[in-house]
């Protein structure tokens, strides 16, 4: 049990419901594109996941509190705290799709929307007061993008559960429109310091980690939720009259997100070909099968949305990108654990 506590516990990264992002929505493009058995099949993938790691952080919190508080405190690590938030809003919308579970789905919803008042205050507050802070090379990265993630999920899940409340249908659109409006302002804010720092401060290979697919993935899902309020503007009027504005905008935050993916592709290349960065598993990697998985389905519903037919032809062939990676991770995340098991307890196999 010392073992269990002191490997698995104490070193949890607070990002690893990034697995949970990524595999529901890689589940959720294959549904969207007729694959349904492998959608099934990721979604209890994703159940039993978002399982162990609710255990596994709530084991944390008993046992190792100080140091999570150091963790959501800090400029590097508090950020993967948004995965949280984004990993149980993406699973609600999987409970929604596959089984039209409603109550499971507002579960989560409201655990989501109780995380993000906690780690998006708790974190912006102590990065704020803190005396002595990182420079802007050390301090930002790919991963403060994920604060957007988890508050356009909050969005999303909120419009696909709005049409089913006995009560409050308006007041729960009017949520999730703020949302989104607030994810796009946030979006805006923290890419200019991270290009700033792209740009402007030395670049090491060790630093361009997979948490920089994030740049893309942010305003992926800020373009799934305005798709989804544009699908959805029947419910109330004053969608309706806000449709024209939605659906520039949102438009506007899909051509960022397409311009991103040469960018990180060419990056990556450099990163890993020209430079010699090896290739091995680390939870950061959840990060890049995210945005993959996201673009998929994001530019499915903006097809939708906007019935441009011709746009459909994109998540069509792109889905073999986030399937491709998805498996390639997973198979890595389980050969790093038997191997990680074998060296600190070689009996155990």
């Amino acid at each position: 049990m010392t073992l269990f506590k002191t490997s698995i516990i104490k070193d949890l990264s607070p990002g690893y419901f990034a697995l949970v992002m990524a595999t529901g929505i890689v589940s959720i493009a294959a549904s969207l594109l007729n694959l349904k058995s492998f959608a099934i099949g990721l979604f209890w993938i994703n159940l039993i996941s978002y399982g162990v790691l609710v255990v596994f952080t709530l084991l944390r919190l008993c046992f190792f509190l100080p140091r999570v508080c150091n963790d959501l405190t800090d400029h590097g690590r508090g950020p993967g705290f948004f995965t949280f938030i984004a990993g149980s809003c993406i699973l609600g919308v999987q409970f929604v799709l596959f089984q039209r579970n409603f109550f499971a789905a507002g579960l989560l919803w409201g655990t989501g929307i109780l995380g993000w008042i906690i780690v998006m205050y708790v974190f912006f507050t102590a990065a704020t007061v803190r005396r002595e802070k990182p420079d802007l090379e050390k301090g930002i990265n790919g991963a403060w993008l994920i604060a957007i993630v988890a508050t356009q999920s909050i969005s999303v899940l909120g419009v696909f559960l709005a049409p089913h409340l006995i009560r409050g249908k308006e007041v729960a659109l009017f949520f999730c429109l703020c949302m989104y409006l607030l994810g796009s302002m946030l979006y805006v804010l923290i890419i200019s310091l991270i290009f700033y720092r792209l740009m402007f401060v030395k670049v090491d290979p060790r630093d361009m980690t997979p948490l920089y697919w994030i740049n893309m993935g942010a305003v992926a899902i800020t373009t799934l939720a305005g798709a989804t309020l544009i699908i959805n503007v029947s419910l109330w009027a004053f969608l309706e009259e806000v449709a024209g504005f939605l659906k520039g905008f949102t438009l506007f935050f899909w051509s960022t997100g397409t311009w991103w993916i040469p960018m990180l592709l060419i990056l990556g290349f450099w990163r890993h070909v020209y430079r010699g960065e090896m290739l091995k598993y680390d939870p950061q990697y959840w990060g890049m099968v995210f945005p993959l998985g996201m673009y998929t389905v994001c530019t499915f519903r903006l097809a939708e949305a906007l019935k441009i037919d011709f746009l459909f032809w994109i998540p069509r062939y792109f889905i073999i990108l986030p399937l491709i990676a998805w498996g390639i991770t997973f198979t890595g995340m389980l050969v790093h654990m038997a191997s990680s098991i074998y060296k600190r307890n070689p009996e155990a196999l």
